[in-house]
Parts: C-alpha cells; structure tokens; sequence
C-alpha cells in the first residue's frame, strides 16, 4: 500500500488556511517540528503519519497510524476480501478496518502470528527483502524427522521452476515430527516445497514469530490487539 506523500508548505498552508509566503516565515522563523525535528525546508516531503508540531502547542497530523497483531486461525484467508473463505479482515471488531493492509501473508491452512496496519512505509520495511527480517515457524510433518534436513535448509534449495536458490534456512528438531524453521525470506509454499524434498508432507505449519515480534500467548486463535510503541519500534532489530 502506498502513502500519500506531499510537500510541507502545502499541507500547512490548506491546514491552517494561510498563504504559503507565511509557511515559509514560520519555518524561518523555527517554528515548525515534523517527527522531532526542527523543519527548514519547505519542500520536505510528509505523508497521512507525519507528526507536525507548530509553536510547541499544536500538533498536526493527518492520519494515525496502526499496527495490530492478529492470531490467524487455519482456514481463514490473508486477504481484505474473498467470495469463498472468511478473511482477516473479518474477524477484526473497529471501525478503521477497510483501512489496513496485512503485512506478509500466511496461507488458508497455516495458522499464527499475522501483522496488519496502515501505515505503508512500515509494512514496506518490514517486508523487503533487503531487511532480512527472520520469520519463525513450527511445523509438523507426517514422517520423522533426522539430522540431514539440517545441512540442506542450511545449505539452501534450488527450484528450477524459478531458477532460484533459496537463503539459508536454519531447521530445529524439536521432537522426532516437530521443526521450528527460521527463514528471512517467504516464498510461494516455501516451507512445504522444503519438507516436499524429502517427501514429508507438512500437516501443520504455524508462524510464531517476525523478527523481535512474538505471536501474544494469551491471544486464542481469531483474537487480535494493537502492538505497543515499543513492539512497533523492535521488530526491526
């Protein structure tokens, strides 16, 4: 999703219904702070969750951002809508809803930690390859497991489909049909085309953490809440 970018001079100039000769006075003038720092240029670009404060008193800011963590249940889509299957989007209760975004999607059969929000730059950062940000997943096969999955999700797969080869996954073996699998990347099935190497179906996967982020123990699956500053701010470490 993208966000609404515009310049300074303008948004305070229609916010506030003064010319912008006087937008530029005001900020000559050190009068104006967006996200915490004293604004110079009157060109500079904010978007709907720019903070803008003037004379210490007044803040302004376009749209409010927010971020919420959401338990996804099997069986239900990551998607805004669908003909076929309930979607996240509603099993959300409030109403800013049609307003957000899901952030890296899990399949109709995978359960867990799902990140839904509004605000375009953040779920652009935190889904970009470049970041890097490990996913963990547990996941139970219908055959045992044994050591040399560990050397091949570490060495990474190549699928000539794609003529790709995958980044280096790091397996776990929990118990002998139990894995907890660390990937920074989401390709299309990934896990179950990893697991499908050595012919062992995946009959659960459930996603339990993104990066710092884990999925809240006391949220039953469906349920949701909003992150805290400090949640919102971690994930990225």
């Amino acid at each position: 999703m993208q966000s609404k970018r515009g310049r300074l001079d303008r948004f305070l100039s229609n916010h506030l219904g003064v010319k912008r000769k006087d937008v530029r006075l005001m900020l000559a003038k050190n009068r104006v702070v967006v996200d915490g720092v004293t604004a110079a240029d009157i060109g500079l670009s904010i978007d709907e969750f720019s903070h803008i404060v003037l004379d210490n008193q007044r803040v302004l800011q376009v749209n409010k951002p927010v971020y919420i963590m959401l338990h996804k249940p099997v069986g239900v889509v990551s998607a805004t809508k669908d003909d076929l299957h309930r979607t996240v989007i509603d099993l959300l209760e409030r109403p800013d809803k049609a307003t957000l975004h899901i952030v890296g999607r899990l399949d109709l059969n995978t359960s867990g930690l799902l990140l839904l929000t509004n605000d375009g730059r953040w779920s652009r950062q935190l889904t970009s390859p470049e970041s890097k940000v490990t996913k963990s997943y547990k996941v139970t096969l219908k055959n045992s497991l044994a050591e040399p999955y560990i050397e091949a999700f570490a060495q990474g797969m190549y699928f000539s489909y794609e003529d790709i080869t995958t980044e280096p996954a790091k397996l776990e073996i929990i118990s002998e049909y139990v894995a907890h699998v660390n990937l920074t990347e989401g390709r299309y099935h990934q896990i179950k085309r990893m697991f499908g190497r050595f012919r062992n179906p995946v009959l659960q996967l459930h996603r339990m953490s993104i990066g710092c982020l884990s999925l809240d123990s006391t949220l039953l699956p469906g349920e949701s809440r909003n992150l805290t500053p400090q949640e919102v701010e971690s994930i990225h470490r």
